[in-house]
């Protein structure tokens, strides 16, 4: 087994204007709260934000960093909450639990339950996730 109930992983990051601008086109979404400050300033939020597919890919993205250092990994399904906007330039520390792990001989791996977030500097949290990954021996 890889991994076990009750282990911790985490990291921070820095959220750039340059990459919520780069990933918020990347990905199709031109809403113009994710690059433009003037009109981020229009609005209740009143600065540039990250977008939620920019936040939540940076979650996952973790994971697979994180487990594929020990073997292969395959993400099966994650859920998201956004809370707080995350504003950019800002660090944010993304902090994973492993909360359970079962054993799966349908997809001859280990099914890893976890429970994650995403937290401002101020230590709000700002987005919450839940998440489940299979860890293989081989694919």
């Amino acid at each position: 087994m890889r991994t076990r109930s009750g282990e911790r992983f985490s990291k921070t990051v820095r959220i750039t204007a340059d990459e919520v601008t780069r990933f918020a086109h990347a990905s199709g979404d031109d809403n113009p709260i994710h690059h433009d400050a003037g009109y981020a300033r229009t609005t209740r939020i009143g600065r540039v934000i990250a977008s939620g597919a920019h936040t939540s890919s940076l979650l996952m993205a973790h994971t697979a960093a994180h487990f594929s250092r020990s073997g292969p990994m395959l993400g099966l399904d994650f859920s998201f909450r956004f809370k707080r906007p995350v504003f950019v330039d800002q660090e944010v520390r993304m902090d994973w639990l492993v909360v359970g792990v079962r054993s799966s001989t349908r997809l001859r791996g280990d099914v890893v339950d976890l429970r994650g977030r995403m937290v401002s500097e101020c230590g709000t949290t700002v987005v919450g996730a839940r998440g489940r990954v299979l860890l293989k021996d081989s694919l």
